[in-house]
């Protein structure tokens, strides 16, 4: 697909979904004209319909719903989901970086007493280890 159709194309498809959103919230305000005096219809609602309505749509919905739907990985029943899970209580993870630096500067110093100039600019030596 050359740039320019690939161009045309994502238009076209923008152009698509803005018509769906204003078509959609054209037939939403438009279902509002055919009861203009609600409180006429108050008195007509019955708990026990409404339930009925209700349990009919999630019957419909468990019946035709996708048997196995998508789940995002990083989400609960995803297969990233708690991959990577907290370790439990009693379990410590320790950074000792700091040992191994000292036993490098005590290499290096080892090795001809004194540090060379351009590991000297580099490295700083605490005062406990110079000799």
């Amino acid at each position: 697909m050359s740039g320019i159709a690939s161009v045309s194309f994502l238009a076209r498809r923008a152009s698509q979904r803005e018509r769906v959103r204003i078509l959609y919230r054209r037939a939403l305000r438009d279902t509002l004209n055919w009861a203009v005096h609600r409180h006429l219809f108050y008195p007509d609602e019955d708990v026990e319909t409404i339930d009925r309505l209700i349990a009919d749509g999630e019957a419909s919905y468990n019946k035709w719903r996708h048997p196995d739907p998508y789940i995002v990985p990083w989400a609960p029943g995803g297969s990233k989901f708690n991959r990577n899970p907290v370790p439990p209580e009693g379990i410590e993870i320790v950074y000792d970086y700091g040992k191994e630096e000292a036993e490098l500067v005590h290499k290096v110093v080892g090795i001809q007493g004194e540090l060379h100039p351009v590991l000297s600019s580099f490295l700083v030596i605490p005062s406990s280890f110079e000799q």
